[in-house]
């Protein structure tokens, strides 16, 4: 509880604070009237509702509530029927997948392969592993209302796990008419036919989001694992509130104000894991691989120089002493396709695991002819897993000889602003950081980092790399396990050579939440809130 002293003035951050507190007990008391809810912290406000138009996990989280997918991924890492089943031609190149019974919009419409074939070229134009599904493609139709058929101009290895990725970009289903939105703009409306309805008439963007079961929902009838399975909804309701203050959310789970906190911070892990009324545990197991990339369209990034000077100026170790601190929950990692895996390799990664590139830093700098541009480096303030990085780096930049604007912000501005093209000095940018699941970044079709599309598909910060997308194509070909090793250290040699992002290690992100809910799923795009149930 926040107590304010007669004699002392409130400041700013306890009328915050007991703001955020009115906030949960005016939201507590609707919960009473709505039935079973729970109420839950995440480790962003959301802000953009449409899952196609950004990577950001908060907009993913958001799209698993709302959408459903084809297929899905098990926790055996097992490609499973979700909306549709499949089967394959003997020749390996047609595709044909037909939609399960009971499947309906929230509008009520039912749920058609036109609808779906519409999706699937939607989501082929932003993701990394389905803009790679495309490039061998022929055509995507609805042959008949229940039944899409995918052609390949060549046999292709990845086309369901592509269409059954877990994260972002997910290819979630949506009704044709949003599917066929323009490129650049988000779709107007919400409507999935997935287990939640968005609640649009309460969502108040950076304060709240609301979601109520659907009561059309027909789950499968296999056990939950991971996205896969049956999403069976327990509760009336799921409430989003924002509570940028992770002090405040902690004390508002201890006290039950709340029910669920994503991402508590690492210092205060030890009180909660105290506390017999929550439950602490590491729901993505695989966990995170957080990185800092570059604008390769505008000074002084788009000189490869410049790149290798701030590359060699940052040390993975500082960064997770800063971002975690304790290191049970961190692991030191050169490798771009997340370590422990059968793609893993050090290679060209020394001065980010050894710390030991300083001197190079300034003497690369030195030779490029940096005149001295700043740097702008946007720094949200607002996310735990975010607030470390940009600094640490900017210190580090600043060591070497370089000029550093750090911009303060928030998460959800960074998200929209990075997918800015304008100069610096015209609201883009030139440097920030961000976090994937490893489940993202597991080999070279997955990673939608590590590519070289520049404008044309490419992700934020448009790096152009024709060898990358040449040795792309030579993985997604491959069938042989040992050649794709081969070929991802290449491609890990490039990256590092380009400066294509700088990988900044690996780190585990408890959540929390109080023993009153069960059913609490784990896997590589959670938390998600089917099969969660919560007691009185």
């Amino acid at each position: 509880m926040f107590h304010i002293s007669r004699w002392k003035r409130p400041t700013i951050a306890s009328s915050v604070a007991l703001a955020v507190l009115a906030l949960v007990a005016a939201l507590t008391s609707q919960a009473i009237a709505a039935g079973k809810t729970i109420t839950a912290v995440m480790h962003s406000d959301l802000r953009i509702i449409d899952p196609g138009f950004t990577t950001a996990y908060i907009t993913r989280d958001h799209g698993y509530m709302v959408y459903d997918t084809l297929l899905a991924t098990d926790s055996s890492f097992k490609i499973q029927p979700q909306m549709a089943d499949w089967k394959i031609s003997d020749d390996k190149l047609t595709y044909t997948f037909t939609l399960r019974d009971g499947l309906k919009w929230h509008d009520g419409a039912p749920v058609t392969a036109e609808d779906c074939a519409a999706s699937l070229k939607r989501w082929g134009k932003s993701d990394s592993m389905g803009q790679k599904l495309m490039d061998f493609t022929d055509s995507i139709e609805a042959t008949d209302a229940k039944t899409i058929t995918l052609k390949l101009k060549e046999p292709y290895g990845l086309v369901l796990e592509s269409i059954g990725k877990p994260s972002s970009y997910v290819p979630f289903m949506m009704p044709k008419r949003m599917a066929e939105t323009p490129a650049g703009q988000q779709m107007k409306e919400q409507i999935g036919s997935g287990p939640f309805k968005f609640v649009a008439a309460e969502f108040q963007p950076g304060v709240k989001a609301v979601y109520e079961k659907n009561a059309d929902y027909v789950p499968r009838k296999e056990a939950p694992s991971w996205t896969s399975g049956g999403k069976v909804v327990k509760v009336d309701r799921v409430e989003w509130i924002t509570m940028p203050d992770a002090q405040t959310a902690v004390n508002a789970l201890q006290s039950g104000d709340i029910d669920f906190m994503e991402n508590p911070p690492f210092d205060l892990l030890p009180a909660l894991t105290s506390n017999k009324d929550l439950k602490v545990e590491t729901l993505n197991k695989l966990g995170f691989q957080t990185l800092g990339r570059m604008n390769f369209l505008y000074p002084p990034f788009d000189n490869v120089k410049v790149r290798r000077a701030a590359f060699m100026a940052i040390n993975q170790k500082d960064v997770l002493d800063a971002l975690v601190g304790n290191p049970e929950y961190y692991k030191i990692c050169g490798a771009f396709f997340v370590c422990g895996t059968p793609l893993a390799t050090e290679e060209g990664s020394e001065s980010l695991v050894k710390g030991n590139g300083m001197a190079e830093a300034k003497k690369l700098l030195a030779e490029s002819g940096y005149d001295g541009t700043p740097v702008v480096i946007m720094a949200p303030g607002d996310v735990v897993t975010l607030k470390a990085q940009p600094i640490v780096a900017a210190q580090a930049l600043r060591d070497a000889g370089f000029k550093v604007d750090v911009q303060a912000t928030d998460w959800q501005t960074v998200v929209a602003r990075r997918a800015s093209q304008k100069p610096p000095k015209e609201g883009g940018w030139n440097m920030f950081f961000t976090n994937w699941v490893g489940a993202d970044v597991v080999n070279p079709i997955a990673n939608f980092s590590i590519g070289g599309r520049g404008k044309n598909g490419g992700w934020f910060g448009w790096a152009e790399d024709a060898k990358i997308e040449q040795l792309k194509d030579a993985y997604a070909r491959s069938s042989s396990p040992e050649e794709q090793k081969k070929i991802a250290a290449d491609i890990q040699k490039e990256a590092y050579d380009q400066v294509i992002y700088i990988p900044l290690g690996q780190y585990l992100a408890p959540s929390a939440w109080r023993k009153s809910l069960s059913g609490v799923l784990d896997g590589p795009a959670t938390p998600i809130f089917w099969n969660i149930d919560k007691s009185e």
